[in-house]
């Protein structure tokens, strides 16, 4: 029965006579089982994401399970509490595209392509093996025809990405060997689907052609449309809205249900549109930005849980006792999806050097079977395949019901693994823990674009608040402590901002009659590893390379300095153009220099063009690779400073952030053309630029130079 007319059953009707239970509120609504109520179905439902992954944590099973089990146990096969009716399939397959979406967007996409080879073997081999084992025992035990037999083995050499949620919260998405899981699930899927599509059209003497031309022509305008259009759409879009809101949201939205559509539309499942969609705008959103973090949390919040609720309300226990031929098909699928699908991450393991945590991680999140499995046994019943009838139906709903408990089981413990292995690696070429400062001027109209810089080099592992401050110049006190006040105003509002993204940001607030003292001040007490300035491009008269304040900052400091001036949002950067001096690479910092540029390209998924002035040095080629093997990067060489005018006037076109290494006058790498070069790039460009000092190994105290400030 459809649960989207609450009004359409009454007391007398034939279900309620079978389920007399009622509750009458206040004489007139009536809550009958199963529930009708929409509000009664959500609560209960809500309720269930709340209670049953808390439970389950206390006994260290992924939340996920605890979910399954709860939607078996209340669904039409169990207590009946709820029907799986029109409602709970709606948001269950919008949890399913939404799963896949959120794959899509984190997944590692420099990494992806730089190791596609990996996604391509993954997918070949976890479809492969199924497919081939799967149609020989459909035919020699199963006595199926090919063509069924076929349809059968493509139930399970497809897979769902069940076990997501799980690497989602122990943040090891971006391992390699999880990257080229969730990368070979779109050539899984899509290859178990066109199974799919093939046997049904021969079924019904359809396959021609006409079917063929169709069938290519339209996957090969979906992709390459899909591939060209959305990220252009999207950096458009995010260039007009400059401000961070539900808009960016609701674009987002549109665009994910926009490629599923599109997909149905060619003859593909809505989840390979979805997962295309977010590999899309993979590069648009930053992974530690305010937009990604509320698509995550209202996918784990809501709509993913559902998608697994609804799964759980197919479960159907009393299968086990409908005869033997249930049972049959549900050993076989069993039996074969467990040993096919570990075959396939075995194999690709050994190819590539993973070890045994990676290749069981890769297992259970190939292992899993929901939506594609369901669509293909269900299309093949009402298309009337040999063979697929209701015990067919049973035994794919008792192999869901096995795997979607083992899958996230398995993956929680040897991701686990995984998690821990990465903390114990080095996060960072510097021993101390990365702190970022951002001085955020009294006057400054936007200093949040500079948090936007400050986030895409943080580093997650480092596990430190970003700082900001705000120097005061003292007055009489009525004025000191208004402006005081006006401040600290304004360091809430960025506290909100990073708060959004789920970043913890600790405010400071100084008065001092020198602001550049004030900054160093703040810099020695918080034991800052890293500054971040804004600086607005003009010239002052006081000037040396940006004005006084920042001068004296950068003379009086060691650590990593960007000085920034950011106009257009960074999720827009298309190239990262990193102008190189000579002999900077002696400055005892490039290494975590280089880091900063290559964590600024993995947040933006921009590849890196380096300019090298003078001679060609090959040691940024090797210091790039050894930081960043994954990021593609390219060197070109000037012969002089003066040649360096026409790389900089070609970056200046928008969607270029130009990034230039240089060295404060004392240290090494010094040269007298670095003073100048600042402003000679904000005349060249009108787009986003930073000047990155390298940190310096020995740092000086400057306290007993702030007393006499």
């Amino acid at each position: 029965m459809s649960l989207a007319g609450s009004d359409s059953l009454s007391t007398t009707s034939p279900l309620s006579a079978e389920l007399p239970l009622t509750w009458l509120l206040e004489g007139s609504v009536a809550l009958t089982l199963p529930f009708d109520d929409p509000v009664a179905i959500f609560g209960l439902a809500v309720t269930i994401f709340l209670i049953a992954p808390l439970v389950l944590k206390r006994y260290r099973l992924p939340g996920i399970v605890g979910i399954i089990l709860v939607g078996a146990v209340i669904g039409p096969n169990g207590l009946h509490l709820l029907e799986r009716g029109e409602t709970i399939q709606v948001l269950g397959e919008v949890g399913l595209i939404y799963l896949l979406f959120i794959a899509g967007l984190e997944i590692n996409l420099t990494q992806f392509v730089a190791y596609r080879d990996r996604s391509i073997v993954f997918g070949l081999l976890s479809f492969t093996i199924p497919q081939v084992v799967g149609t020989v025992v459909g035919v020699a035990v199963l006595d199926l025809s090919v063509a069924a037999a076929s349809l059968f083995a493509a139930i399970f050499s497809s897979h769902t990405l069940l076990a997501y949620p799980v690497v989602t919260q122990l943040g090891i998405a971006k391992n390699e060997a999880i990257t080229a899981t969730i990368g070979g699930t779109i050539l899984t899927d899509t290859l178990a689907l066109l199974v799919l599509a093939i046997v049904i059209a021969a079924v019904g003497g359809d396959l021609d052609a006409a079917f063929w031309v169709q069938l290519t022509a339209g996957l090969a305008v979906f992709f390459v449309g899909v591939w060209l259009v959305v990220p252009r759409l999207g950096r458009w879009f995010f260039r007009i809205h400059s401000e961070e809101s539900y808009f960016e949201y609701l674009f987002v939205l549109a665009v994910l249900f926009g490629c599923a559509i599109l997909a149905e539309l060619v003859g593909v499942e809505h989840i390979i549109g979805a997962f295309l969609a977010g590999l899309a705008l993979n590069r648009l959103i930053p992974e530690t930005g305010p937009l990604m973090n509320r698509i995550e949390f209202v996918g784990n919040a809501l709509f993913i849980p559902f998608f697994l609720l609804s799964v759980g309300m197919l479960v159907d226990a009393r299968v086990f006792f409908e005869g033997t031929e249930t049972l049959l098909i549900a050993g076989s699928l069993l039996g074969m999806v467990v040993t096919t699908k570990y075959l396939a991450a075995w194999a690709t393991g050994r190819l590539y050097d993973y070890d045994r945590n990676e290749v069981y991680s890769m297992f259970g999140l190939s292992v899993g079977q929901a939506a594609a499995a369901l669509a293909i046994v269900q299309i093949g019943f009402d298309a009337g395949v040999d063979g697929f009838g209701q015990h067919m139906i049973n035994g794919v709903v008792v192999m869901i019901l096995v795997v979607s408990l083992f899958s996230p089981t398995l993956v929680q413990r040897t991701g686990a693994e995984i998690a821990r292995a990465r903390e114990r690696e080095p996060y960072d070429p510097a021993t101390a823990p990365q702190r970022i400062l951002v001085p955020a001027a009294h006057d400054s109209r936007d200093p949040r674009s500079l948090l936007g810089l400050a986030m895409a080099i943080r580093d997650e592992r480092a596990d430190e608040p970003i700082h900001a401050v705000t120097v005061v110049r003292p007055e009489t006190v009525t004025q000191t402590a208004a402006a005081v006040g006006d401040a600290e105003t304004r360091l809430e509002t960025l506290a909100d901002e990073t708060a959004a993204a789920e970043v913890p940001l600790e405010t400071h607030t100084r008065v001092n009659h020198n602001i550049a003292s004030g900054i160093v001040g703040s810099v020695l007490d918080n034991r800052i590893t890293t500054l971040v300035i804004g600086w607005d491009g003009a010239r002052a008269r006081t000037q040396r390379v940006f004005g006084h304040v920042i001068d004296q900052v950068l003379r009086r400091t060691t650590q990593l300095a960007l000085v920034a001036r950011i106009r257009d949002r960074l999720n827009t950067t298309q190239r990262i153009v990193l102008v190189l001096p000579p002999n900077v690479a002696r400055n005892d910092g490039i290494a975590e220099a280089l880091h900063t540029v290559a964590l600024v390209a993995e947040q933006t998924g921009a590849p890196i063009h380096g300019v090298m002035v003078g001679e060609e040095s090959p040691q940024f080629e090797r210091l790039m690779e050894a930081i960043a093997p994954e990021q593609p990067v390219e060197f070109d060489t000037v012969a002089d400073w003066d040649d360096l005018t026409q790389p900089l006037r070609s970056a200046g076109e928008a969607g270029d952030l130009i990034i230039c290494l240089s060295s404060r006058r004392t240290d090494t790498g010094w040269h007298p053309e670095l003073q100048t070069l600042p402003a000679r790039i904000a005349r060249l460009t009108e787009g986003n630029f930073v000047i990155l000092y390298p940190a310096v190994a020995e740092q000086t105290d400057d306290r007993q130079f702030l007393r006499f400030s």
